[in-house]
């Protein structure tokens, strides 16, 4: 029962390796923590897709990568590009980022055709799309349930809270963050058709957290802090640490 959780919660996590000073040492040392937890992929840049898949060839760890990222600003056909560019590359996971001032406007013929556009994309490649709503950008729970009704319409396979970069400035000029929340989590869990699966993004650092979204039925967490949940679990639900090195990632 314990490795059977631990595997499943190894399978929860896409590695994060997507900050912006990563370099290609540090991918190479992300893949191999990736492979060491035996994770469900790791999430990178676009242009690493290729040596990422080099790395993680012959593992069951997959290769997912963003696309518009952080802020869906890209014109669609640039999107529909660089998905297609990703898949040839070798990436079976597309993250993609919405575009966020047409959310806020509610252009919703817009959103809904650029997300058609990719989820065309991706199956004319036999890969999974992950849509990021970027909720910290989004206070209104409308604009959220409507990304959920328009993800279930398409059939996205994913719809994933935050980028993990979406910070938002206050009154005071600081910038804050909340990234996956329980209230955000839950109502996404609540507004998908039963084919759309959840997947939480940001501020995901521990093993509880982890397992909170779990137990409401999440099933992918994007976090850097993969090592740091793993070692958690190993101590918790093995027969302590697993052994493998420890070490922070760039991330969120």
């Amino acid at each position: 029962m314990s490795a059977t959780l631990i595997r499943e919660i190894a399978k929860m996590i896409d590695h994060a390796l997507l900050h912006p000073t990563l370099t290609d040492d540090e991918l190479r040392e992300g893949c191999e923590l990736a492979l060491k937890y035996n994770v469900a992929s790791v999430c990178i840049k676009p242009y690493a897709v290729p040596l990422a898949a080099e790395l993680l060839a012959g593992s069951d760890v997959m290769v997912g990568t963003v696309i518009g990222f952080p802020h869906g600003s890209n014109a669609t056909a640039i999107k529909v590009a660089e998905t297609v560019q990703a898949c040839r590359d070798g990436a079976v996971e597309i993250d993609m980022v919405v575009n966020i001032g047409k959310v806020l406007g509610e252009n919703w013929g817009f959103v809904q055709d650029e997300i058609q556009a990719i989820h065309d994309a991706c199956k004319a490649n036999v890969v999974i799309l992950k849509v990021i709503f970027e909720n910290d950008f989004l206070p209104d729970d409308a604009h959220k349930i409507k990304l959920c009704q328009i993800c279930t319409e398409v059939g996205a396979e994913f719809v994933k809270t935050s980028t993990g970069f979406g910070f938002v400035k206050g009154s005071d000029s600081k910038y804050d963050y909340r990234g996956a929340t329980e209230h955000d989590l839950r109502l996404m869990l609540d507004h998908t058709g039963p084919n759309v699966k959840v997947k939480a993004s940001g501020g995901v650092r521990t093993l509880d957290e982890l397992l909170k979204g779990k137990e409401m039925g999440v099933l992918r967490v994007g976090t850097s802090s993969t090592a740091a949940i793993m070692e958690e679990a190993y101590r918790r639900f093995g027969a302590g640490a697993s052994g493998a090195p420890v070490f922070d990632t760039k991330g969120y």
